[in-house]
This record gives C-alpha cells, structure tokens and sequence, in this order.
C-alpha cells in the first residue's frame, strides 16, 4: 500500500505510470520501479526535482537517498531545470570518426550555447556529451528528447532543430 501523503505530490499521470510498473515486480521489490518511476517525473516536468524524488521515495516505501543515488546516477535525468529539448550528441570513437565533433560544434555555435547549457528562450537544452549511444552502426548519433536521430549531417541537424515547436 501506498503512503497517501505521497498523492497529493505525485499526479495522477506519475501515479498511474509507477503503478504499471510495480504490477511487473513481485510485491517486495517495489524499488524495481524507480526508473520507470523517475522517467515519469520527468517527462511531465522537464527535469526531477527534490520534493517530487522525495514523493515517489514514499510510494516505492524506500530511502530518499537511494532514489537521489539513482538520479544522479544515470545522464538520462536531469536535476535542475533545462530547456524544453533536450538534444545529446554521441562521442564514442564510431561517431567520432563520422563526424560528431562537427555536429557537436554546429549545435554549440547555432544555438549559442554550450554544452550542458539551455538557450536563454529555454526551447533547446544542448547536453554535455554522451559516451556512448550504442547506436554504432548509424553513427554520427544524436539523441533529440531521448529518440534517435542517426547518420546526422549538419544539414540534417538543422532540419531537426527547425521542426521541434
């Protein structure tokens, strides 16, 4: 059972999201769900925070901690607030040598930030790079709000960034 003083915190939509994940797991392991859990939170808030990590640490009947060790832990969350795409480019040695330095550089210089910074209208959040996207064969990579993009060039990039709202 569930603390209710968590709800009030959780929407229906995390609620909902965690609960189908805990339906997966034999009752005892309900710590199972956490990234399931964590991804919930932050695709409705853009990033995890504090309260909300504390919340669900409530609802899977764990230590605040181990919850904050798990989002800190894994670069598919982010902690702080941050632009509305998230865009992570590849630099493992494959898309390295199919051009994700270029890639890397034409993000940083159009939307004039760098990297692990949000443009100041907070639409693009440029993450710091990632070691590897296990995408190797369709490299250089690119993740645009954690879907693939592959085999990039800078004028595929620049149609990518002109379709996101």
């Amino acid at each position: 059972m569930t603390d209710p003083a968590s709800q009030p915190v959780l929407s229906e939509y995390v609620r909902g999201e965690i609960d189908s994940w805990l339906a997966r797991y034999p009752v005892d392991q309900k710590q199972s769900a956490i990234l399931g859990a964590l991804r919930a939170l932050q695709h409705e808030d853009g990033y995890l925070q504090v309260e909300k990590m504390d919340a669900v640490a409530r609802y899977l009947e764990m230590p605040a901690i181990a919850v904050y060790e798990v989002a800190s832990f894994y670069s598919m969350f982010e902690l702080e607030p941050v632009g509305r795409h998230t865009l992570s480019v590849c630099t493992n040695l494959s898309c390295m040598l199919c051009g994700a330095d270029e890639i890397v550089e034409h993000l940083k210089s159009r939307l004039g930030i760098g990297l692990g910074e949000s443009t100041p209208d907070g639409k693009f959040f440029l993450k710091r790079e990632e070691e590897c996207l296990a995408a190797c064969c369709a490299a250089p990579v690119m993740q645009v709000n954690h879907v693939y993009q592959e085999n990039l060039t800078v004028e595929q990039v620049d149609r990518i960034l002109e379709g996101l709202d």
